[in-house]
């Protein structure tokens, strides 16, 4: 898989905007809950290309009970201080469904408006434990693996592939970001490894000298970064710099073309784990020409989630209407095949399985799976 993150150019407002126009008594609405505005936008162009895409696709057979489907695009900044309200604009715009979230800090405190004013919300790009396992919700749902499946997995790749002598981690002390390291880490751990360096930086710092000198003393074989792109492209530039040469990786939070735009060469070589090539399922060729049709990018990792995430409030609201609390029961009570495949949740909203693969980044083809 080649995933190169493009931008998606949509006429809506900052705040909240809509999808194709129909008639408010004749549409039901979807919100669409992502970043819109901030460092974390690629992730929620992601999400907006591949819910839209599926909005358009089902409309274009009819919609759903003979009524459109309508996007409302809400939008969050990926910043917990701008969770609950834009949770609470869901609830405002007329909608009990919504598409919910990239980032982990923002999920967290926004499930438990979902939970109190009974919205079925699923986010195709939340991964950290804590988003359902706080409150064990009954009306939040995920079309994305969580952190203690991917840090096994990418624990299981490092120990049986890469074999390092030592391993040194960094996190960025946030909740996703300490959350996967953390997995990575005990998973690691149990697996026997040399961790000879487990710390947090700061996010906004832009100097980054002194853990890289700490690296240079230590010279571990391999570096694991817990966070977002803007940091770690720092980090890979600044170390580069300063002769540090060791193979870093990282999780799907860092693969963002921004973390190109900011560690410039010194991405080459960059590890992830990242969803599995969904564009290469047999079974996604009509969703591949929808995307073509449509005029949307299929790449990014939450953008084939997002498509399911619709696909998901189409078949519930098909089923047993556009009731919340029927659908949460839904659910929890179906499986659904998807653009990710078969899924199935347990009580907390958490599917059963997810499926990664690990890519590495080179200046010609972007993010390739490693075969």
């Amino acid at each position: 898989m080649k995933l190169k993150v493009l931008g998606i150019s949509l006429a809506v407002a900052m705040g909240a905007g809509f999808g194709t126009a129909y008639a408010a008594e004749e549409t039901i609405k979807i919100g669409i809950v992502q970043p819109m505005t901030g460092p974390s936008t690629q992730y929620g162009d992601q999400i907006q290309a591949g819910a839209l895409t599926a909005i358009d696709a089902i409309n274009a057979k009819g919609g759903v009970n003979n009524r459109k489907l309508e996007a409302v695009l809400i939008d969050d900044a990926c910043e917990p201080k701008q969770a609950v309200a834009s949770a609470n604009r869901v609830m405002t715009a007329g909608a009990n469904y919504a598409v919910a979230h990239a980032c982990s800090g923002t999920a967290v405190p926004a499930v438990n408006i979902y939970e109190q004013e009974g919205i079925v919300a699923i986010t195709p790009g939340a991964t950290s434990p804590a988003v359902t396992d706080t409150i064990k919700p009954h009306y939040f749902f995920r079309t994305i693996g969580r952190d203690d499946q991917q840090g096994p997995f990418a624990a299981t790749y490092i120990l049986e592939q890469l074999k390092p002598a030592s391993i040194a981690i960094l996190h960025d002390k946030q909740t996703y970001g300490s959350g996967v390291a953390n997995q990575v880490r005990d998973a690691l751990t149990k697996g026997g490894a040399n961790i000879v360096f487990y710390e947090g930086i700061n996010v906004g710092d832009t100097d980054y000298s002194a853990v890289i000198t700490k690296l240079r003393s230590i010279n571990p074989d391999l570096i694991y970064f817990g966070g977002y792109h803007a940091e770690l492209g720092l980090l890979l530039r600044q170390a580069r710099e300063q002769g540090v040469t060791t193979q870093f990786m990282g999780p799907e939070g860092v693969a963002n073309q921004d973390l190109v735009a900011i560690g410039g060469d010194a991405v080459e070589g960059l590890l992830v784990t990242l969803p599995a090539d969904f564009t290469k399922m047999d079974s996604n060729k009509g969703v591949m020409e929808n995307f073509k049709t449509y005029g949307r990018s299929p790449d990014g990792a939450f953008t084939f989630p997002a498509y399911a995430a619709v696909q998901i409030i189409a078949d519930t609201l098909g089923a047993v209407g556009d009731d919340a609390s029927k659908g949460a029961d839904h659910m929890h009570g179906n499986s659904f095949d998807t653009a990710i495949g078969n899924v199935s949740y347990d009580d907390k909203g958490d599917l059963k399985h997810f499926e990664f693969s690990v890519y590495k980044w080179d200046k010609e083809n972007g993010f390739s799976e490693v075969k």
